[in-house]
């Protein structure tokens, strides 16, 4: 039975997935190298606690609650008792190797290890493991309180037994699952990165300005917002790094990632993160 979580990473993913699951009982352990990352991240649990007990959403009682559910740690041996542990550090193929490698190592056995990684193999992660049958894909939407949706995958040897689990995890969570083969970007990634290129490749062709862009694809196709802003809002170096996983993984010239991407990733104009991308904020 799950009661205990592991959150690895305190950015934008990991505080929304240690909120959801303190939310709905679990105890969380949520781990970072950076202490400064650990206390951004529970003063933004605690915000977006308040602001969904304005709403009505939750109950007032709920905001302490939660939050005392949720321990952090800057030694990864804390998360040595965890049921699952949730990587959700950054989009960095050599990076989450590394941590399922160490993770294997102090996490109790039996205990499924999961990844929030948004395009990553899960077979990959799971070959540096001694429990290839116990990791699996939780690719979690932004931002995690607010979306429904998380994408499973399921590695080659991922078991039954852990995919049944994660399932009922996520109805625990009452959120909606989509079940994806372990084949580059899964679902959401492999349709909307290549729509967020093509879009930038519409700018960087002259084909129209940012704005008409967005305009056309929002009402057009009744997006809730345009493309490019909605690269800025998820990172540009985000959306490079996953392009060039399914470039990289299908070997197809239509996942080619625009020049212009490429530059503005090269001139630390990342969206919304920076203050810049292909609008300033």
């Amino acid at each position: 039975m799950i009661t205990t979580v592991g959150v690895l990473g305190a950015g934008q993913m990991g505080n929304g997935i240690a909120h959801v699951f303190a939310q709905y009982g679990y105890r969380v352990v949520l781990f970072d190298i950076a202490q400064a990352q650990l206390d951004k991240a529970l003063a933004t649990i605690g915000q977006n606690l308040e602001r969904q007990a304005k709403k009505g959403a939750i109950a007032e009682a709920l905001v302490g609650e939660t939050l005392g559910r949720i321990v952090t740690t800057q030694d990864m041996a804390g998360l040595a008792d965890v049921d699952i542990a949730v990587e959700a550090v950054s989009e960095n193929e050599a990076l989450k190797l590394e941590i399922f490698r160490k993770l294997d190592g102090i996490v109790k056995a039996g205990a499924i290890l999961a990844s929030n990684t948004s395009s990553i193999p899960i077979t990959k992660i799971a070959s540096v493991t001694g429990r290839p049958d116990r990791v699996i894909g939780m690719h979690f939407m932004n931002p995690v309180p607010v979306m429904k949706l998380v994408e499973v995958i399921r590695g080659h040897a991922t078991s039954e037994e852990t995919f049944a689990q994660t399932a009922a995890l996520v109805a625990r969570l009452e959120k909606e699952m989509a079940v994806s083969q372990d084949y580059p970007g899964f679902i959401v990634n492999r349709v909307l990165i290549p729509m967020i290129n093509e879009a930038i490749f519409a700018l960087y062709e002259g084909v129209a300005s940012a704005e008409d862009i967005d305009k056309g694809m929002k009402l057009g196709t009744n997006q809730p917002m345009g493309p490019l802003t909605l690269a800025d809002f998820i990172g540009l170096d985000t959306v490079l790094a996953i392009a060039n996983v399914l470039y990289d993984g299908f070997k197809d010239p239509k996942y080619r990632p625009c020049p212009l991407l490429v530059k503005m990733v090269n001139a630390g104009h990342l969206g919304r993160k920076s203050g810049r991308g292909f609008y300033s904020y």
